[in-house]
């Protein structure tokens, strides 16, 4: 048994939580590494690039990382413009919180902003960037939101730990953004419910959103909506 892991099983399974709510969303040093816990209303936002191990395989290795990087730099800008809060990076993945009173039209708008420099601005650019752009350019990518309650706790050890999100909203977001199709965009009911209208329709009055009923690994029915449009920044 390798030093103290038994000690320290019996120590995280025997503290009592001290769970606060919160109204922003926290820091890592804002959530106590013991036995501190946050509880907030949040919408959880998940973009994932497509297909970047496949890439790997047929490109050199400092050209997937380019793409990669332009990715995650793009999405990690307008997430924040949006007012998103980014708490985890996870190869060619990344995830942001939103809180407030918008949170879920916010992260709309974001999702609908990434979706246009994808298609506007990153597939061109591997275009013009490379003798075989043409053949690279096509990159997909996926986006979930969810929205709920989550339970945000730390993980890890001392020096080396991360912030968790533990609830529906997060883990339907991260499933979510693999849906990485001809409708990059997937929201869940309680979003399209809660966000505004202008993230809703198109200014003709077009709903931008198609609605699925998926089965869920429970069996029962969950109400999707999907979207290939986007917004313009």
């Amino acid at each position: 048994m390798y030093p103290s892991i038994e000690s320290s099983v019996s120590e995280i399974f025997g503290a009592t939580w001290n769970i606060t709510n919160g109204t922003k969303v926290p820091k890592t040093e804002d959530v106590v590494m013991k036995n501190g816990g946050r509880l907030v209303d949040a919408t959880y936002l998940y973009a994932d690039l497509a297909g970047s191990s496949k890439m790997a395989d047929s490109l050199f290795k400092e050209s997937t990382a380019k793409i990669i990087r332009a990715y995650i730099n793009t999405a990690s800008r307008i997430l924040r413009h949006q007012g998103g809060e980014i708490r985890s990076f996870d190869g060619d993945r990344v995830m942001a919180i939103f809180m407030g009173d918008d949170k879920e039209t916010r992260a709309v708008r974001a999702a609908l902003a990434i979706n246009w420099a994808v298609v506007e601005v990153i597939r061109p650019a591997i275009e013009r960037s490379w003798s075989d752009g043409k053949n690279i350019s096509n990159i997909t990518h996926g986006i979930g939101i969810d929205t709920g309650e989550a339970l945000i706790v730390r993980g890890g050890v001392r020096d080396n730990n991360d912030l968790i999100s533990i609830g529906q909203a997060p883990n339907r977001a991260a499933k979510l953004s693999e849906k990485r199709d001809s409708f990059p965009l997937t929201i869940t009911g309680p979003v399209f419910n809660a966000m505004s209208t202008d993230v809703a329709y198109t200014d003709v009055n077009v709903l931008m959103w198609q609605k699925q009923q998926v089965r869920n690994d429970a069996g029962t029915l969950d109400t999707l909506f999907r979207s290939q449009y986007w917004w313009a920044i």
